[in-house]
């Protein structure tokens, strides 16, 4: 998965990092014969790598970055009250991961990579859902689950340990597609308030947020 370079640090032994906007962090060296980084040595050829993107093999096993901030904990759905748009392909946005929780009963999770990656996860599992990536989850059965939703936040200082950009270990699915989905996932129209999904149907009962309260 291409992650955008949103910035660079050193490490405590002078090694550069880049910051990734996936919230992960990669060591971008200059170790002659290979890799050949003779850029990462100045300031201005740092800066001129800014948007550019490397490949992220955290985000391609799921692993959540550290450096996150919860956002929400969603309310804890069944089969019967899950929304529409969540049983549907659909995708996070940029900086957005979601913490996929299952409390009881059984949940398969598609993501819709190339090739497509299947799962399916019982009471207790949860896996991340890495940004803008397409993906839907179907209830096999009753079952009951919540979505949590954090942003990356570096504001505190980097805490996660970088990873080399060389360095390519097994990984259960490879390469995001653009195609199919919506630009956002459901998660940024849900009620604080109340937990309903703001996708044309009303508010729960008694909720402040339905009165703009």
């Amino acid at each position: 998965m291409e992650r955008a370079i949103t910035g660079f640090h050193p490490d405590g032994h002078g090694q550069w990092v880049a910051e990734l906007a996936c919230g992960h962090d990669q060591h971008v060296r200059h170790r002659p014969p290979f890799p050949v980084r003779a850029w990462v040595e100045a300031e201005e050829t740092r800066a001129a790598r800014i948007g550019t993107t490397l490949a992220c093999p955290l985000c391609e096993r799921a692993e959540l970055p550290d450096d996150l901030r919860l956002v929400r904990t969603g309310p804890a759905w069944t089969e019967a009250t899950a929304p529409t748009g969540l049983l549907r392909t659909h995708r996070l946005g940029p900086g957005t991961w979601g913490r996929l929780r299952v409390l009881s009963g059984n949940l398969r999770l598609v993501l819709r990579t190339e090739p497509e990656y299947h799962v399916d996860l019982g009471p207790g599992s949860e896996t991340a859902l890495p940004p803008e990536v397409p993906h839907q989850v179907t209830p096999l059965g009753p079952v009951r689950f919540a979505i949590d939703v954090l942003a990356v936040d570096r504001r505190s200082a980097p805490s996660s340990t970088p990873v080399d950009d060389d360095v390519r270990r097994h990984r259960p699915w490879t390469g995001a597609s653009d195609e199919g989905g919506e630009t956002a996932c459901w998660s940024g129209h849900v009620c604080v308030a109340c937990g309903a999904v703001l996708d044309g149907g009303p508010h729960r009962p008694g909720c402040r947020g339905a009165a703009g309260g």
